[in-house]
C-alpha cells in the first residue's frame, strides 16, 4: 500500500518490479540484453531455465521523512461520483469521493499509463479510458484487465473539511503497485522432472495464471514454458511498432521471474500430453510431470498457399524478430500486406513512414468489414488512402514471384502485378492445438479446445485459456465463442489460476480490445458477431464517432474514435448485468447533440 500509517510489510517482498515503463525499459536495457540462461540436467537432457543470480536490493521500508502530506481540496469540492487529479508535491494523486467517501489512488492505468480521472467511476471502480482496466477503488487492486499490475492507495483523512492526502514519495513517483506474493518454497524447484503446476505457453494468460497463483500465496512449483525464446512479452505491441526490441516489450524483467521462483522454460515445445500419467514429453525428449495443467498455447498464423509461397521475404508476424526484419528489408522498398484485419492494417500503417510503397491486398471489399462494418471500414480505408496506402480489394494473391530467390513480384486473381520486395501475411490463425490431438483433451472440428466458465476442459486438473479456447460468454446467453484478445486472455488466465486453488471463479468479463494506425485509436468493447444494425453517432469524415452494433433490439458492441470514455462506459454497463437497448440508443442520438452519455448510467434498462 502506499499509505504511510499501515504496518510495514516484510521487506524482502518489496523488489524492484514496479518502474514507471520508460525507467523499465532503460533498466531492461542495462541488464545483460538476453538474459543468463543456466543449464540442469533432467532426465538427461540439459534444460535452459532463464534466471538471473543477482536479486535487486530491497527498497527499504518509508519513514516519515519518505512521506509527503497535504491538503488537496475542501470537502464540498467534489460531488458523490466525481473524480479529480491533484497535486501532491512529489506527483499527482486520483482523488474520488463515493457514497459520501473520499479515496485516494495512483491517477495513471499503470497498463500504458492514461489518466484515469477522465475514465469511468462504477460500482465502487475506476475503469481506465483507453483500454478498460478496472481498479478497486477501496484498495487499488486490479480487478480487471489488461495490465499487470494495481493501483497504490493513499491515506486520506479529513480535518476541519479540509481533505488531507498522504503518500509515500516512492508510490508517489512510481505510479504501480505490484501485489504481494508468496515465494517458492518446493526444494525440488528447478532440479527435477515434476512440478505442481505446468503452464504451456507464455502469453498473457500464461504469465497471469502464474502470478495469480502466487497472489493467492501459492509456493509450489510453477513451470512456464514457451516456443519463443524470450520472456513474456507485450505482444499486441509487435504489428504496431515493429522496431520494438525484445527487452522493450519484456512484461517483466527477468529478475521477477527468479524472485517469485516462477521457471521459464524458452524454446521449449510441447509434442504430447500423457493425461493418464500427468506428464509432458518435449521435442527433445524431456519429460515432466505435473499435478495441474494449463494450455494456453495460443494460435499460429495462416501461411498462403500460392504459387512461390517459398520464396524469401515474406513473413508472418509472429515474434519480435520476425516484426524487425520486416522494417529493416522495407526501408526505402515496396511492402505489400496480404489482409486488411487487425494486424494487417496496423502493420500497414507502421510501414507507411519507412516504406517507399505500402499496398493490402484483401479478399473482401472493405477493411475489418466483418468486425466494423461497412461505413466504419470504409472511413478507416480512406484514412489509410490519405497516408499514401494503396488497396487491392475483393481479390487474392495468385502467385509470388522471385528474382534470385527474393521476392520480386505479387500477381492477383485479378491479374493485376504489384512490384513488392517484401510481403506481410496477416490473414487470420488457427489454433496450436496440434500435439493435443490424441491426449484424450477434447477438440473442437476447428481445433480450438472447449472449456466451461471455470476454464476446465474436459480433463479434470486440465485448464486452458487464451486464443485457443472457445468458453461460454456470459452475458450473451453463455453462448461459445472464441475471442483472441489480449484483455480477454488475462482474465481467463486469472480464472484458472483460481479454479486450480478451487475458489470456483467464473469467466465474466466484458471482451474490450483496442487498435492504433496512425496515431490514432479505435477502441471497441462487446461482442458483435451477427449484428445486423449499426447507429453511428458523430463524424465519420472527421474519425471522431461512436458506433453502436445491434442485434435485433440489443446492442451487442460498441467502437469508437475521439469519444472516450464512451466504450469504457459501454463495458461498464454490460458488465453491470444490464441491456442496453437500440430504442435507447436512437433517442439518444435524437437528443445528444452534445455527447452526452448520462442516459447510459441510468438504471433499469
Amino acid at each position: 500500500m502506499g499509505g504511510c500509517f499501515s504496518k510495514p510489510k516484510p521487506v524482502e517482498l518489496k523488489i524492484e518490479v514496479v518502474l514507471p515503463e520508460k525507467e523499465r525499459s532503460k533498466e531492461e536495457l542495462s541488464a545483460s540484453g538476453k538474459g543468463s540462461p543456466r543449464a540442469y540436467q533432467g532426465n538427461g537432457t540439459a534444460r535452459h531455465f532463464h534466471t538471473e543470480e543477482r536479486l535487486p536490493a530491497p527498497h527499504p521500508y518509508p519513514g516519515p521523512q519518505d512521506c509527503v502530506e497535504a491538503a488537496v481540496c475542501h470537502v464540498k469540492d467534489l460531488e458523490n461520483g466525481q473524480m479529480r487529479e491533484v497535486e501532491l508535491g512529489w506527483g499527482k494523486v486520483l482523488l474520488v469521493k463515493d457514497n459520501g467517501e473520499f479515496h485516494a489512488l495512483g491517477h495513471k492505468c499503470p497498463h500504458y499509463g492514461a489518466p484515469l480521472v477522465k475514465g469511468v467511476l462504477s460500482r465502487g471502480r475506476v475503469r481506465c479510458p483507453w483500454h478498460g482496466a478496472c481498479f478497486n477503488i477501496s484498495t487499488g487492486d486490479l480487478e480487471d484487465f489488461p495490465g499487470l499490475d494495481s493501483l497504490h492507495k493513499f491515506q486520506v483523512k479529513i480535518e476541519k473539511e479540509k481533505v488531507y492526502v498522504r503518500a509515500s514519495k516512492q508510490a508517489l513517483q512510481l505510479q504501480r503497485r505490484t501485489k504481494v506474493m508468496a515465494k517458492c518454497i518446493s526444494p525440488s524447484a528447478g532440479h527435477s522432472g515434476s512440478t505442481n503446476v505446468l503452464i504451456v505457453g507464455a502469453g498473457a494468460a500464461g504469465l497471469v495464471c502464474a502470478e495469480t497463483l502466487r497472489q493467492e500465496g501459492f509456493s509450489d512449483r510453477i513451470v512456464l514454458c514457451t516456443l519463443d525464446r524470450h520472456l513474456p512479452y507485450d505482444r499486441p505491441k509487435l504489428s504496431k511498432s515493429l522496431d520494438a526490441q525484445p527487452e522493450q516489450l519484456a512484461l517483466r524483467p527477468k529478475e521477477f521471474f527468479r524472485a517469485y521462483g516462477i521457471e521459464v522454460l524458452t524454446e521449449a515445445q510441447v509434442v504430447t500430453v500423457d493425461v493418464r500419467n500427468k506428464k509432458v514429453v518435449f521435442k527433445d525428449g524431456f519429460k515432466l510431470e505435473y499435478s495441474k495443467l494449463l494450455l494456453a498455447p495460443g494460435s499460429s498464423p495462416k501461411t498462403l498457399s500460392c504459387k512461390g509461397k517459398e520464396v524469401e521475404n515474406v513473413f508472418t508476424i509472429r515474434t519480435p524478430e520476425d516484426a524487425n526484419r520486416v522494417v529493416r528489408l522495407a526501408r526505402g522498398r515496396n511492402a505489400i500486406v496480404i489482409g486488411a484485419g487487425f494486424l494487417g492494417m496496423e502493420v500497414a500503417a507502421y510501414l507507411t513512414e519507412k516504406a517507399h510503397s505500402v499496398s493490402v491486398v484483401e479478399l473482401e471489399e472493405t477493411p475489418f468489414r466483418r468486425f466494423l462494418g461497412e461505413r466504419v471500414g470504409r472511413a478507416l480505408m480512406k484514412m489509410f488512402e490519405n497516408n499514401g496506402v494503396k488497396f487491392y480489394m475483393q481479390t487474392e494473391v495468385l502467385e509470388l514471384r522471385a528474382q534470385e530467390g527474393k521476392l520480386k513480384e505479387v500477381v492477383l486473381k485479378s491479374s493485376k502485378v504489384i512490384r513488392a520486395d517484401v510481403c506481410v501475411v496477416g490473414i487470420g490463425a488457427v489454433p496450436a492445438t496440434g500435439f493435443l490431438r490424441q491426449s484424450g483433451i477434447g477438440l473442437d472440428s476447428r481445433g480450438f479446445i472447449p472449456v466451461n466458465k471455470m476454464m476446465q476442459t474436459n480433463v479434470p486438473g486440465v485448464f486452458a485459456a487464451g486464443d485457443a479456447v472457445t468458453f461460454p460468454l456470459a452475458w450473451r446467453n453463455n453462448r461459445k465463442v472464441n475471442i483472441p484478445h489480449w484483455q480477454m486472455a488475462h482474465a481467463q488466465g486469472r480464472v484458472a489460476a483460481q479454479n486450480m486453488l478451487a475458489q470456483e471463479a467464473e469467466i465474466s468479463t466484458v471482451p474490450y480490445l483496442w487498435t492504433a494506425m496512425f496515431g490514432k485509436s479505435l477502441r471497441y468493447a462487446g461482442y458483435g458477431e451477427g449484428f445486423d444494425d449499426v447507429i453511428i453517432q458523430g463524424d465519420l469524415e472527421e474519425l471522431k464517432f461512436v458506433a453502436f452494433y445491434t442485434k435485433g433490439d440489443e446492442v451487442i458492441a460498441v467502437a469508437s474514435m475521439n469519444y472516450d470514455p464512451i466504450v469504457s462506459k459501454v463495458a461498464e454497463v454490460l458488465g453491470s448485468g444490464r441491456a442496453i437497448r437500440k430504442r435507447e440508443v436512437e433517442l439518444f442520438m435524437l437528443h445528444s447533440k452534445t455527447g452526452d452519455m448520462s442516459w447510459l448510467t441510468g438504471k433499469g434498462s
